[in-house]
């Protein structure tokens, strides 16, 4: 995979050698997003942040990590707040915004939206998300967690067992997880979830056609011998109305006597945030905050590596990130 000055729109994009690539390069970038030191290697560079459905940890996590390479962020939120609401194409807007950075970050409500818009830039575009369809850096970060996770395990990603649950029609983190995940050998796949809110049919036949082992169900059955459990919050803002997305909600509670019940000591928890902590919905309860396997604040510590790696490669600078150098010069936490 060539990074250097081209789009980052779908988890098909990627293979086993490109995802490691971008895995060793955001291990490089731990000094700086730990504040042990800082590089200036974009200084002067702009990344056109442009968030048209509401985020507040991927657009901060994007902005994060271009600022940690010396980058300036500049942000528009909210379709009502751009041209799209007068009528301007995606085309249109590509084209005018292309001038004013040198990298964007998109997320857009409308599935194949990013990719359109992308048609019309002159400047590389990095999908955030559009609409139920894909995530593609979520789900890099997310592989990113896995493998350090299960590597503290002494285990690795290839034979790996995930139980994906919640709302598995609508999540697109678990769609490009999925595909992802389909790249490795014999991974098992056991997906959790209302029959209404399944896995599509389209990601049920990729893992089906890369010849992994997955099972069905619609609740929790005995003990799960899963090495990641994977929750997913009801994406409430896809649902046809919100009648319809309450008698979802708070189907799939997990907490620390379900867990110890029906998982591993050793299962890692993870959660694409936000969870939904209202009472009714209760996702992921806060007596699992004090359980060492609770990985979701790891993942958007990861989330910030990944995507200073992505910048880097696709700008070209991966392999002189360390020749600008310079001290941290204010109080850091250890």
């Amino acid at each position: 995979m060539n990074f250097k000055g081209g789009h980052i729109l779908s988890v098909n994009q990627f293979d086993r050698e490109a995802i490691e690539q971008v895995f060793n390069v955001a291990h490089q970038m731990l000094p700086y997003a730990k504040r042990q030191k800082r590089t200036t290697v974009l200084d002067g560079a702009i990344l056109g942040n442009l968030f048209f459905e509401p985020s507040t940890r991927t657009r901060v996590s994007f902005g994060t990590a271009f600022n940690l390479l010396g980058g300036e962020v500049r942000e528009t939120t909210g379709l009502s707040n751009s041209a799209l609401a007068k009528g301007e194409s995606l085309y249109d807007t590509a084209r005018v915004l292309s001038g004013y950075s040198d990298i964007i970050a998109m997320r857009h409500p409308d599935t194949g939206s990013v990719a359109e818009f992308a048609q019309g830039s002159r400047i590389p575009v990095i999908n955030g998300g559009d609409g139920a369809n894909e995530h593609p850096t979520q789900a890099l970060l997310d592989l990113y967690t896995i493998q350090k996770e299960l590597e503290h395990h002494g285990s690795g990603i290839d034979g790996m067992h995930i139980a994906m649950i919640g709302d598995l029609k609508y999540g697109r983190t678990v769609h490009s997880l999925s595909k992802l995940l389909c790249l490795f050998k014999n991974v098992r796949f056991t997906l959790i979830s209302p029959k209404e809110l399944s896995m599509p049919q389209g990601i049920i036949d990729v893992i089906e056609n890369a010849g992994h082992q997955y099972k069905i169900t619609e609740q929790f059955e005995g003990s799960l011998d899963a090495d990641i459990c994977y929750q997913t919050r009801i994406q409430e803002e896809r649902f046809p109305s919100q009648q319809e997305a309450n008698q979802y909600r708070g189907k799939f509670r997990l907490n620390q006597q379900i867990y110890t019940k029906h998982f591993q000591s050793k299962t890692v928890i993870m959660h694409p945030l936000p969870r939904d902590s209202r009472a009714e919905a209760n996702e992921l309860d806060n007596d699992l905050n004090l359980n060492p396997n609770l990985a979701i604040f790891r993942q958007t510590d990861n989330g910030v590596l990944v995507r200073m790696a992505l910048f880097a490669l696709t700008l070209g600078v991966e392999n002189i990130v360390s020749q600008f150098d310079q001290k941290v010069c204010w109080h850091v936490n250890p």
